[in-house]
């Protein structure tokens, strides 16, 4: 009689993948309690709004808690910026404008970031809206590197101007190039005391896609919140410290489906005739939940990402509101 033979493969841990620093001290235990190693601080700002999230990881046994580097990560969260608001997004900007000032002297030591020469970088693909973020922001942005070309050295710096020039390098699939070289050869040879890199961010909950703006300290990693691992883009790589800037415009569907399984419990739990079935979910631990998750949709979908229907408007707004925070930050 013959047998089936059924190959178990080996089933991934559970992870839901977010670039937020403040989503994976969220998902930390306790609710995002204390961490050893993890500072946090939260307030609002009342005449903009905007709640802010600072997340510091102070050392190793951080880093290793939170799955990222050492450093300072800022996360402004305003559910109207979702909205296309020209006055709000205008107080945004400021408050963006605030914190990008802050982080540029904290990691230059510099009081004055009109004299600092800084490079902008459009990360992502032009041609796929969600990624779009950065080229779009460097499209809005008012560059003065050239005058110093035109009009002779120190040209800008007279003016109390700053020497701002931009880039978009593409993505790998276009050039057949790391960012990383690109911006290793564009470094060594206009020679920026700092670059700003702008980034389109993958979110664990999908209430955050548009309404969430990212700052850290700590550089870049392409394509780690969607699983495509690429070279980082951080001060040790490029020789320069780097400044972050991302917005979440995607999220996974396993995450959606998972903060749905959640909320299904919870409503499941709360009546008596179904709250067995609501118990029986609840009792298997996240992987198994995942586990469920994962095997219903990815046969069907496979790896799946999803972003907003109104996606060109999101991005097409926040990219002007970035572009001008960073305007309001280092021109006088």
């Amino acid at each position: 009689m013959a047998k089936d033979y059924v190959i178990e493969k080996e089933k991934p841990d559970f992870e839901v993948r977010t670039d937020l620093a403040l989503e994976e001290r969220e998902s930390c235990p306790g609710d995002g309690g204390e961490i050893a190693g993890v500072s946090l601080r939260e307030w609002k700002e009342e005449k903009s709004q905007v709640k802010l999230t600072e997340v510091k990881i102070l050392d190793e046994n951080g880093a290793r808690a939170m799955g990222k580097p050492q450093g300072t990560y800022l996360t402004l969260e305003a559910d109207q910026m979702a909205q296309k608001d020209e006055d709000y997004h205008e107080l945004v900007s400021e408050e963006l404008a605030k914190h990008i000032r802050q982080l540029i002297r904290d990691i230059t030591g510099e009081e004055r970031e009109n004299s600092l020469k800084i490079l902008v970088v459009g990360l992502g693909n032009p041609s796929v809206t969600p990624d779009a973020l950065g080229p779009k922001a460097v499209g809005h942005l008012q560059v003065t590197r050239h005058l110093d070309q035109q009009y002779g050295e120190g040209f800008c710096r007279k003016r109390g101007l700053p020497v701002l020039s931009g880039i978009v390098p593409g993505v790998m699939a276009q050039t057949g190039m790391e960012t990383a070289e690109i911006l290793q050869g564009i470094i060594g040879e206009t020679r920026p005391d700092l670059l700003i890199a702008i980034d389109a961010l993958a979110a664990r909950s999908i209430r955050r896609l548009g309404t969430t703006i990212q700052l850290t300290d700590t550089g870049i990693h392409p394509g780690s919140g969607v699983g495509n691992h690429r070279h980082s883009l951080t001060k040790e790589s490029l020789g320069i410290p780097v400044l972050a800037i991302g917005v979440p415009t995607v999220v996974g569907a396993a995450a959606i489906v998972h903060d749905t399984v959640n909320t299904m419990i919870e409503t499941l739990s709360v009546s008596m005739s179904t709250k067995g079935m609501g118990d029986f979910v609840q009792e298997m631990s996240p992987d198994e939940q995942y586990d469920l998750i994962r095997e219903l949709l990815e046969p069907e979908f496979g790896s799946l990402y999803v972003t907003p229907p109104n996606i060109d408007e999101l991005v097409g707004h926040l990219s002007f509101t970035i572009s001008e925070g960073i305007h309001q930050a280092v021109f006088p």
